[in-house]
C-alpha cells in the first residue's frame, strides 16, 4: 500500500493514544474500553516483543534495543503501528498504548496521517507503584525487559522523554489525565475515559 492511501485511510479513523510508563495498567484498561466500544486495542509493547521473538535481523535488533532499556527507532514503530491499524479497517477506532515514546514520534505521526489523535489519555502513577506492578508482572511472565535494572531504566528514559510530548499534546487541549494510584479497579469505568470514547 502507497504511503499516500495509509494516510487517507488512517485519517478517517478515530485514534485515542494511550500514555504512562511501564507497569501503570495501559494494557488492562485499553482492553476494557476496547471490548465496551469496539475499539481495536493496539499496544506498541507487544507488537515490539513479538517482533523483537521472531528471526529476524529486524527482530535482534529490536531485541538488543529493548534489553537496554533504550527505544526503538521512530520508523519502525510507525511503520508497526499503522500496518496493525490498517490490518483491522472494520474497527470504530483505535486505542493506541505506549505511543508517542517520544516527541518526533508524535510530530512524525501528524506529518504522516495528516493530523492529530483525537484525544490523548495519561495515566498518571507513582514510580514506586509502577515499579512493584512490573515486578509481580515479571515473576509471573518472565519478560526480559521486566527485570528491575531494565524497569528502572525503562522509567527514566519515559520521565526524560514524555515531559516535551505531554506539553506538546497540552498546547492542543487533547489531554486528559487519569490518576491510577488506587488500583486498576478504581480507573473502569471512568467519566474520563467516558468522554473520551463516546
Amino acid at each position: 500500500m502507497q504511503a499516500q492511501e495509509k494516510a487517507y485511510l488512517l485519517k478517517s479513523l478515530r485514534i485515542i493514544f494511550v500514555m504512562g510508563g511501564p507497569g501503570c495498567g495501559k494494557g488492562t484498561q485499553c482492553e476494557n474500553m476496547a471490548a465496551k466500544y469496539g475499539f481495536c486495542h493496539v499496544g506498541l509493547g507487544e507488537l515490539l516483543r513479538e517482533e523483537a521473538n521472531q528471526a529476524t535481523v529486524r527482530g535482534q535488533q529490536i531485541r538488543d534495543i529493548m534489553l537496554k532499556g533504550l527505544l526503538v527507532p521512530t520508523g519502525v514503530i510507525l511503520d508497526m503501528v499503522s500496518d496493525n491499524m490498517l490490518s483491522r479497517p472494520e474497527s470504530k477506532g483505535f486505542l493506541i498504548d505506549g505511543f508517542p515514546r517520544e516527541l518526533n514520534q508524535a510530530k512524525e505521526f501528524e506529518r504522516i496521517v495528516g493530523r492529530s489523535p483525537n484525544i490523548v489519555i495519561v495515566f498518571d502513577c507513582s514510580t514506586e507503584t509502577m515499579i512493584h506492578r512490573v515486578l509481580l508482572r515479571g515473576q509471573k511472565g518472565h519478560r526480559e525487559d521486566d527485570a528491575e535494572d531494565i524497569v528502572r531504566q525503562r522509567l527514566e528514559t519515559h520521565y526524560t522523554l514524555c515531559e516535551p510530548i505531554l506539553a506538546f499534546y497540552q498546547q492542543k487541549n487533547l489531554l486528559r489525565n487519569v490518576g491510577v494510584h488506587m488500583g486498576l479497579d478504581s480507573v473502569f469505568p471512568s467519566d474520563k475515559w467516558e468522554q473520551s470514547l463516546i
